[in-house]
């Protein structure tokens, strides 16, 4: 389920997909669950899955096969004719960014937890 940190729901799907992945839950070769099926896991939106989907793939972890699906790469694949290189100065600095802006939302996450306390709905008025 995605969290209410500050840290974007569709990283939050791509840092469990991606821990699935490195710990191989997730093996080389096998398929991503399905859209809709992520969705269900996630309680998230399409859009906000797909978007999750996207990172994985600028990253290199997976790779969309039209019409059969999304599948872990083998990590050996890496680099293949047409496909982003992580030797590239343009994908490292692509890997950078993520990386900020993964940290970045983890620091928002904190704030909002440390200015907004979360308090049970029924403990709200109004609500």
């Amino acid at each position: 389920m995605v969290k209410k940190t500050g840290r974007p729901g569709y990283l939050q799907i791509a840092d469990d997909l991606r821990k699935q992945i490195n710990d191989g839950t997730l093996a080389p070769g096998d398929a991503l669950p399905s859209i809709a099926e992520l969705v269900k896991r996630y309680e998230s939106s399409t859009g906000v899955v797909k978007s999750a989907i996207g990172v994985l793939r600028t990253e290199g972890r997976v790779i969309g096969q039209q019409g059969k699906g999304v599948f872990v790469r083998d990590a050996s694949e890496a680099g293949a004719p047409g496909e982003p290189n992580a030797d590239d100065p343009l994908m490292k600095q692509l890997s950078e960014v993520l990386a900020a802006v993964r940290d970045l939302g983890e620091r928002v996450g904190r704030l909002e937890a440390a200015v907004y306390p979360a308090t049970p709905r029924s403990d709200r008025p109004g609500k």
